[in-house]
């Protein structure tokens, strides 16, 4: 008598639903990344950035203090500096978020497939 191979669709058929399940975890965690937001003062808190959990610039605070006609470029490299800080915490709030959907698996191009 031959022996049979075991079917292996059901081992596709749980991979599938894992995917699944992740990617509805995906969808949620960006969901509550959207409800998240982060602050990033700088100067003493002259120029503050109001920025999502994914990463959309809501904000800019500017203290009447550090308005000087006489010096804008100090001003400019008060505002970028608060904007790229708050950018790098909620990159950070990203990486912990999703972190905790995939385990801290890198999904590489499977990412883009699931969300």
């Amino acid at each position: 008598m031959a022996k049979q191979k075991p079917a292996q669709g059901g081992g596709m058929n749980q991979m599938m639903r894992q995917m699944q399940r992740m990617q509805a975890d995906m969808a949620a965690a960006q969901e509550a990344l959207e409800a998240e937001t982060v602050e990033a003062s700088v100067g003493g808190g002259m120029v503050t950035a109001l920025v999502s959990g994914s990463g959309q610039l809501q904000r800019i605070s500017i203290s009447p203090d550090v308005v000087d006609p006489e010096d804008v470029e100090m001003l400019e490299d008060l505002v970028v500096a608060a904007v790229t800080e708050a950018l790098r915490a909620a990159q950070e709030l990203q990486t912990q978020k999703m972190g905790a959907v995939t385990g801290g698996l890198d999904l590489g191009a499977l990412g883009g497939m699931l969300g």
